[in-house]
């Protein structure tokens, strides 16, 4: 009985370590001070936990490079006004944000910016210290 107990209290305990493990705070994969704006369009948009992701095909020094940009759980957008209609495939978008530490094509979004309406929405990003006042207006008439 004893082994048994044993072995469900090591179970439970990978599987919560696991979890901890697989969620990273901001700092460990993004790096504040590698600040990014990029224009570009939607391809693809994940509204799943613990963070929502979304994809964008950006022209680049190369040609086009696909990003991929975290923002918040669908939760915290949810309070922010988002829905699961507000960013859609096509769209085009401007995003304010930070890159991966890696320097990969990866960012976590500040605030994302609706090229054809020029509605600004922030992105409930993990970083603790960003302050939304600290995000600039973008010109989304420029190209």
């Amino acid at each position: 009985m004893k082994t048994k107990l044993a072995l469900a209290a090591l179970a439970a305990s990978l599987v919560v370590s696991v979890q901890a493990f697989a969620h990273h705070s901001f700092s460990a994969e993004f790096d504040g001070a590698k600040k990014l704006v990029k224009r570009g369009t939607v391809t693809k948009v994940d509204w799943t936990n613990p963070h929502t992701y979304f994809y964008m095909e950006v022209e680049g020094p190369k040609g086009v490079e696909t990003w991929a940009f975290e923002m918040g759980s669908p939760n915290g957008l949810m309070r922010r006004g988002w829905t699961k209609d507000t960013l859609q495939v096509g769209s085009e978008v401007i995003v304010t944000g930070s890159q991966a530490r890696d320097g990969s094509l990866k960012g976590n979004a500040q605030a994302v910016v609706l090229a054809d309406t020029c509605q600004r929405l922030f992105a409930a990003t993990s970083q603790t210290d960003f302050n939304e006042d600290s995000v600039g207006k973008v010109d989304c008439t420029k190209k």
